[in-house]
């Protein structure tokens, strides 16, 4: 039997209600047909294998991962752990597709020494989010002459865009990343820029830290002929994800003379929930005939600091006074120990000098504590919390999903 419509009988108004009822009957069959072959719910396996507890960590699901679930759009998957209380996710693009579809789901879990915990993960309505749940925000801030803000639970940065340059009042050429000292969980910059007063600590902290044209808490460079080249400030900003567990943004560079030759840069920074040091990317882009390029990354000389590295771990930790008495902080960076090549300096910048890839990236991590925010109460306290993060580094969340 023919079940296709004659052309008759889709000239006909009565008739072409009945053609709109049957195209919606077997949408809804093949829709009944899809989910019947998609997986109710998968199963989460994650296991620390360290033997140290961890707080905070991110389990990050592909798109691949959550396949058999038959769910396209990602902001629609829903996370629960062994109770069956619901986990709070985040679905996130990392490649910004034309489309800008999520392609993995986030959440986060604590973790005992050694402990495997388990989760389910099902489809379910769209995830709308409160006020409340946002542990990770960041926004460009023209107002503010093309700052680029970003924040989490913990700590808060910022860095400087191209229309700074200029300002009469107080310009600033600059690819430094700045400090924010906050001590309470929620998110501040959004009010900090309001109120625009946010070098005077009105019980949650403010901006003590001169940053200037150092490289502050992370910021980076390339590393020829013995010295430090650097790029003037960033000219595009993109933002990939925002909460309410990761800010995960983009920083375009315009070329930069580097011993001769022009470099351009485009940074990928993320900052995830409940963790004291963001992720940097850097992917460069040479315009020229350069060789391998060696990155250095900085944190600001301070007088009278405290500096610690481990070269087997990748990591160097600095513990000092803050500028106008306001207390101790830390701050750090870590690399990869495989691409690390030394240690050095110059004038203004404890340095590390690693090895870009042959795609030209650099990965590493940078981060801060302030003592005030009642996190890493001195020295120890901060230096521990370091050398744990790199060991997380090297001995990552194992992950498995499997159907149920």
């Amino acid at each position: 039997m023919n079940h296709y419509p004659s052309p008759s009988y889709v000239g006909s108004p009565c008739n072409m209600r009945h053609l709109n009822i049957l195209l919606a009957s077997l949408a809804l069959a093949a829709n009944i047909n899809s989910a019947a072959g998609a997986a109710k719910s998968l199963a989460v396996k994650a296991t620390n294998p360290l033997p140290e507890a961890r707080s905070s960590q991110t389990i990050e699901l592909s798109a691949n991962d959550l396949a058999p679930l038959g769910q396209k759009d990602l902001a629609k998957i829903h996370v629960r752990d062994d109770a069956g209380k619901e986990v709070l996710c985040q679905a996130v693009d990392t490649d910004f597709d034309a489309y800008h579809r999520p392609d993995v789901v986030i959440f986060q879990a604590d973790f005992a020494p050694g402990q495997t915990r388990a989760f389910t993960v099902s489809s379910g309505a769209r995830q709308v989010y409160t006020k409340a749940q946002f542990k990770a925000h960041g926004r460009f801030v023209r107002e503010r002459f093309d700052d680029f803000a970003w924040e989490n639970d913990r700590v808060a940065h910022r860095m400087y865009g191209k229309a700074v340059e200029t300002w009469a009042g107080e310009s600033l050429t600059s690819s430094t990343v700045d400090i924010w000292s906050k001590r309470v969980p929620g998110m501040v910059i959004d009010e900090w820029y309001m109120v625009d007063n946010y070098h005077v600590d009105a019980g949650e902290g403010a901006d003590f830290y001169t940053a200037g044209t150092t490289r502050g808490c992370g910021g980076n460079g390339l590393w020829a002929a013995d010295k430090l080249w650097v790029s003037k400030n960033f000219v595009n900003s993109r933002v990939l994800a925002n909460g309410p567990i990761r800010i995960l943004f983009e920083l375009v560079y315009e070329a930069f003379d580097v011993n001769g030759s022009p470099v351009a840069e485009t940074k990928r920074i993320a900052l995830d929930a409940g963790q004291n040091l963001s992720h940097f990317l850097s992917t460069y882009q040479p315009q020229g005939a350069a060789g391998p390029l060696t990155c250095a990354i900085g944190l600001k000389k301070v007088v009278g600091e405290h500096k610690q590295f481990d070269a087997g771990l990748g990591w160097m930790a600095i513990w000092e006074n803050m500028e106008k008495k306001q207390g101790m902080q830390g701050l750090a960076l870590i690399v990869n120990p495989k691409d690390l090549l030394k240690e050095t300096g110059d004038a203004t910048n404890n340095l590390l000098l690693v090895k870009a890839s042959p795609a030209n990236t650099v990965s590493y991590w940078a981060g801060f504590a302030w003592d005030k925010a009642g996190l890493c109460a001195d020295e120890e306290a901060w230096k521990a919390y370091v050398a744990q993060f790199a060991r997380g580094l090297q001995s990552p969340i194992a992950v498995t999903v499997s159907g149920e």
